[in-house]
């Protein structure tokens, strides 16, 4: 099976599939097939859904607004990735959009919001981080779309934290210099990456942060970084020397 197909349009869809499955199209799907894509009834498309893998489909008969699409063979098994949640205090909206679309490009298999003392928007709309979540995976060829997990604050994170997930906690105050040295003597294993706000961690934040056993303190360099250019950055790193880039 080829590794992925550029020249084809690619679709998300919720429908399990296999050889012989129909998908029924949203209004939403039906006019972006129909008036983006200019695709109608014999046209061809991959649809993947995040658990069975890559499929061709054919497009069905289109009456009265309704679209099908029929699954007819299997392109790309599905693919796993690293198990990275990324933890983030959300931003506005044009920059939480860029972000959450390139924390998905990275591979991250979960997003969870965190409320901080210096978080800025007071509330965030998962509808929305899941519609970009899944448009990156279609365009960027990926098989695996991140969960978006509820807001929760970061004293409510903590408490209830899995001591087997390590938390990258990326600090511009970091004493570790190298950060991909500090991050090469981690053990094999679940991992989380915790970026702050625009304002930065509350003192008290950074220290409670600091103090958990499975928390490791990195510098991402000596310039402050925007959070979402910082997102990039330490997903990168984590990547190369943690993730599915080794």
């Amino acid at each position: 099976m080829r590794r992925y197909d550029f020249t084809q349009s690619r679709l998300y869809v919720e429908t399990d599939l296999a050889t012989g499955a129909v998908v029924t199209c949203r209004a939403d799907q039906v006019n972006y097939l129909r008036n983006v894509l200019r695709l109608g009834p014999g046209d061809q498309i991959l649809i993947f859904n995040g658990r069975d893998g890559e499929w061709r489909a054919r497009i069905g008969g289109a009456r009265k607004g309704a679209m099908t699409l029929n699954a007819e063979s299997q392109v790309r098994l599905q693919q796993g990735g690293p198990d990275i949640d990324y933890l983030f205090a959300p931003l506005k909206r044009a920059r939480l959009d860029y972000m959450v679309q390139k924390a998905t490009e990275m591979g991250v298999a979960r997003l969870r919001p965190i409320f901080t003392r210096h978080t800025t928007p007071e509330r965030i709309n998962s509808a929305r981080m899941r519609a970009n979540a899944i448009e990156a995976a279609e365009q960027c060829g990926i098989l695996r779309v991140p969960q978006v997990l509820e807001p929760e604050t970061l004293d409510g994170a903590l408490a209830h934290w899995g001591a087997e997930r390590r938390l990258i906690f990326c600090d511009e105050d970091s004493t570790a210099a190298d950060p991909l040295a500090a991050l090469r003597g981690l053990a094999p294993g679940p991992i989380a990456v915790l970026i702050g706000p625009e304002g930065g961690f509350d003192a008290s934040e950074r220290e409670r942060i600091a103090a958990q056993p499975f928390a490791l303190s990195i510098s991402l360099g000596p310039r402050i970084l925007r959070a979402d250019t910082a997102a990039v950055a330490a997903l990168a790193l984590v990547n190369a020397t943690l993730g599915d880039w080794r």
